[in-house]
């Protein structure tokens, strides 16, 4: 489906001059201090949303008779994954799977998403070894750990 792209004040300006961009598209309002906005159709978004619903069902529906078999199609959906060390890649697509399969039977996919971003960031930091290196520690500045005084003692 194509997407064009307007902003906002000039939607807020005309809006008979954007609308009729909904007949073979959907439409981003671009707005510089918030998030920007999408507009479509009903009937595009229902079938969207239907749609979605459908496969994350049917990959929960595939995880609770073949977990294994789940978790592989994930990760081969996700060629990101290869940069996670073999641990984090079983926990990420564990985790993954489980807020899709949450997110299918509640209609809550924002979970999911956030999640996805996360790992895939954390898979692009692992894809340069000198980054990886350096985010690991020592940082400047770290120092012995301090405990925090004793509540009852004098001052």
């Amino acid at each position: 489906m194509a997407v064009q792209a307007f902003s906002y004040s000039a939607f807020l300006r005309g809006p008979s001059r954007v609308l009729p961009s909904l007949d073979d598209a959907d439409v981003i309002l671009e707005r510089r201090d918030e998030e920007n906005l999408v507009l479509m159709r009903a009937e595009r978004f229902d079938a969207t949303a239907c749609g979605l619903r459908i496969a994350a069902r049917s990959l929960a529906i595939l995880a609770r008779r073949d977990r294994g078999l789940a978790e592989k199609v994930l990760a081969e959906e996700l060629p990101w994954l290869h940069w996670l060390s073999e641990t984090e890649r079983t926990s990420c697509v564990r985790e993954l799977l489980a807020d899709l399969v949450a997110g299918a039977d509640t209609g809550l996919l924002l979970p999911f998403a956030r999640n996805l971003a996360s790992w895939r960031a954390t898979a692009e930091v692992w894809s340069d070894p000198q980054l990886a290196h350096e985010l690991q520690g020592p940082f400047p500045g770290d120092g012995p750990e301090l405990h925090r005084p004793d509540p009852g003692g004098t001052a």
